[in-house]
Order: C-alpha cells, then structure tokens, then sequence
C-alpha cells in the first residue's frame, strides 16, 4: 500500500480503538456517460487506536471514503470492515446503529442552531433516550474542550473555534472507538486550527481512539502517524 509512515511513539495510551480494512474498495456515481468513479479499488489497513490522515486534491475520494467507513454511503464493490463489523453491508437500523458509535467532526461543524452547546453535544443521545441521563457527560466533555462556560450558548453566539469545539465534543459523547474527522480545520484560522489539531490529538492520547482525518492541512497530517495519498479516487505513493 503506497502511504508515508513514521513511528509511532512507545508512549501511545492502551488502545481503545479498533481497526479499519478496505480491500478493492469502490464507489461509482451515476451511470454511463456520466458516471463517476469516486473511489477505484482501494486497499487500506489501519491499525487500532492510528491517527492517518488522507490527503490530495479536491475530488480525489478522501470525503468518500470517510462516508464509506461511516456508513454514511455504500460502497459499489469491495468491502470495509471496521473492526469486526462489515460495514458495506449494513442497511437501516443496524447502520444507524453502527453510526451512532462512530463520532463525527465535519468541516461545516453541522450544529444545530436552536440548541445551545451543551444540547448539540447532547443531540446523538436523542435516539437512545438518553441525553437526560448524560447531560453531566457532556458538561465535562465541554469542560474538557474549554468550553465549560460556554455551554448555554447557541452556536450563533460562538466562533468558528468554539464551534468546532463543540463539534468534538459531539463526536465523543458516544465515546466512540472510531473518530473521522472530515477537513476539520478548513473553516479555521491558523490558531483555532490549531487548537484543534491539539484537541483531536491529545484526545487520542488518552483514550487511544483510532482517528482518521481527510485534510489539506500539511500541519495537521504531519502530527499524524501515517499520511494515506489519493488521487482521482486510488491510493497513490
């Protein structure tokens, strides 16, 4: 597999995570003369609890390929597994089910702009009945994001910054095993993304939460164990 790996620290917490496996992965869109093919065949093995950031141009499959892992999409041909579980194969409730153990950090931020902060963090727990019962969870995931008196906020009231801070702590509330991170510093300036990149990472520090991000940020994927190359939908050297 053509990728740039360099080695991981002896200091890495206990593994959390879990792995990912594509093997021939593909995804089309439309059909004939106007099909597209946004991901050719990919091979891609990632270890639990590894930070691996997908780079290359706009359209070259990284955002897909999140989707794929997150079951947000379903492949045309080929296989992702997460973990034990094959993800192209699930449909209905056992992908929502699937997606709701996955967290998800996205460039838009995706807030829901009548909730105040601490109800976004809360909003994957709605399906489960739960947001009630973890409202103390989600106050200390925004205390530990540095938003612990920004909780009552709406998102309108927040900078980008801060609502990018809420983002992560959305996708940890599931405390989830897998994060993808989708351009998570795209809509930042240089300080909030880099307080970002510091968030994501040290959290992975601690919990050992296999990460994958899809960046163009060269910063952020050089603090990352393993940079994964495409262009025009395959893995490239």
């Amino acid at each position: 597999m053509a990728s740039e790996r360099r080695a991981v620290g002896e200091s890495r917490a206990t593994t959390k995570g879990v792995p990912v496996a594509a093997l021939g992965l593909t995804k089309r869109f439309g059909t004939g003369s106007a099909e597209v093919i946004a991901l050719d065949s990919v091979d891609l093995s990632i270890e639990a609890g590894e930070v691996v950031a997908l780079m290359g141009p706009s359209g070259s499959g990284k955002s897909t390929l999140l989707h794929l892992i997150g079951a947000m999409d379903t492949p045309s041909a080929g296989s992702i597994r997460v973990g034990d579980v094959e993800v192209g194969a699930l449909r209905g409730a056992e992908a929502a089910r699937y997606r709701r153990s996955v967290g998800f950090v996205f460039q838009g931020f995706h807030l829901l702009a009548a909730l105040s902060a601490l109800d976004n963090v809360l909003a994957p727990l709605i399906p489960l009945r739960e947001a009630r019962e973890r409202e103390e969870d989600a106050t200390s995931l925004l205390d530990l994001v540095g938003l612990a008196d920004r909780q009552r906020a709406l998102p309108s009231e927040l900078s980008g910054g801060e609502q990018q801070r809420v983002a992560v702590a959305r996708a940890l509330v599931n405390e989830p095993d897998l994060i993808l991170a989708d351009e998570p510093t795209g809509n930042l300036d240089s300080v909030n993304g880099t307080a970002v990149i510091e968030l994501l990472l040290s959290l992975r520090a601690a919990r050992g939460t296999t990460l994958v991000l899809a960046t163009h940020d060269s910063a952020l994927a050089e603090r990352c164990d393993r940079v994964v190359r495409l262009t025009d939908g395959k893995v490239v050297a």
